[in-house]
């Protein structure tokens, strides 16, 4: 849940109620299914991951206001589908990002050569990097579940506690041309209280790393994690849309819900994965 702004015509007090008992509804829903899913790991998880994917490019493709050859968005999908199959499938992480790059490469090479340019591109690798990512982050083992409850409980506490801690202290604007709801005291509030979140796991006898280490962590993703919605934020308002899609009742898409997210898996990824390795980083973090 994300800080939002106030853009639109006025609602009366029963619509916002209604509104906000449909969002707490789809919320709880959702958030039981993901939560249930990541327990199980394994093919379930790159499955949801996969899905999860597929409608932040279709989202993605959606919002783009500008022309593109069909052909470049066909085989933008296509190169996509490839990609999640191969992750389905269970390839390493090695190659699965080779297989991205590869892909990002053709796609831009075929997108000059149709006069498409890099939109399409950047929708692949926007929709694509971070998926491989959190996948890998889970891979199959209780570290890895840890790991994404890691991730979980600092981007939801970020989110949660940015919107109440803005929405309290109100004060001076974060980026009031990008997103006129979202205010310093919220982003900052926001960011503390996702760092006392990380340091419940610090506290955990499973912690490879202190809680200083833990802490420093949570502060990084809490900050990508709001840099990576002022980024969506500025898609939307870029295309002249309050919400990416209609796919979420209540929330809007898909990437409105896990803007965030992705982009703070990707980051913890990159920072595991130089301690722990590309295929089971999560041990980088935790250990059993």
């Amino acid at each position: 849940m994300s800080e939002s702004g106030n853009e639109g015509a006025p609602v009366s007090g029963d619509a916002k109620r209604s509104n906000l008992q449909l969002r707490i509804l789809s919320a709880l829903v959702l958030g039981g299914v993901v939560l249930a899913i990541t327990s199980l790991g394994g093919l379930p998880f790159r499955l949801m991951a996969a899905a999860m994917a597929a409608a932040i490019f279709y989202e993605w493709g959606a919002m783009r206001r500008e022309a593109t050859a069909r052909s470049n968005t066909v085989l933008a999908w296509a190169l996509l589908v490839f990609v999640m199959l191969s992750m389905v499938f269970g390839q390493p992480a090695v190659i699965l990002f080779s297989l991205l790059a590869a892909a990002l490469v053709l796609l831009a090479l075929q997108g000059w050569v149709s006069g498409a340019g890099l939109g399409m591109v950047a929708g692949l690798a926007y929709a694509a990097a971070p998926t491989l990512a959190l996948v890998h982050l889970r891979a199959d083992d209780r570290a890895g579940l840890f790991a994404i409850l890691f991730l979980f409980a600092v981007v939801w506490t970020t989110d949660i506690m940015a919107y109440f801690t803005g929405r309290t202290l109100g004060g001076a604007k974060l980026a009031p041309s990008i997103s006129p709801g979202k205010t310093w005291s919220g982003a900052i509030g926001g960011a503390v209280f996702a760092v006392l979140a990380g340091v419940v796991f610090a506290f955990h006898d499973s912690a490879v790393h202190g809680a200083l280490i833990i802490a420093a962590t949570a502060l990084i993703l809490a900050i990508v994690s709001q840099i990576g919605d002022l980024f969506e934020s500025a898609l939307k308002r870029r295309s002249g849309v309050k919400d990416s899609s209609n796919l979420i009742p209540g929330h809007g898409g898909v990437m409105d819900r896990v803007d965030g997210l992705m982009a703070a898996a990707l980051v913890l990824y990159l920072l595991a994965a130089l301690l722990g390795g590309p295929e089971t980083p999560a041990h980088a973090l935790f250990s059993f």
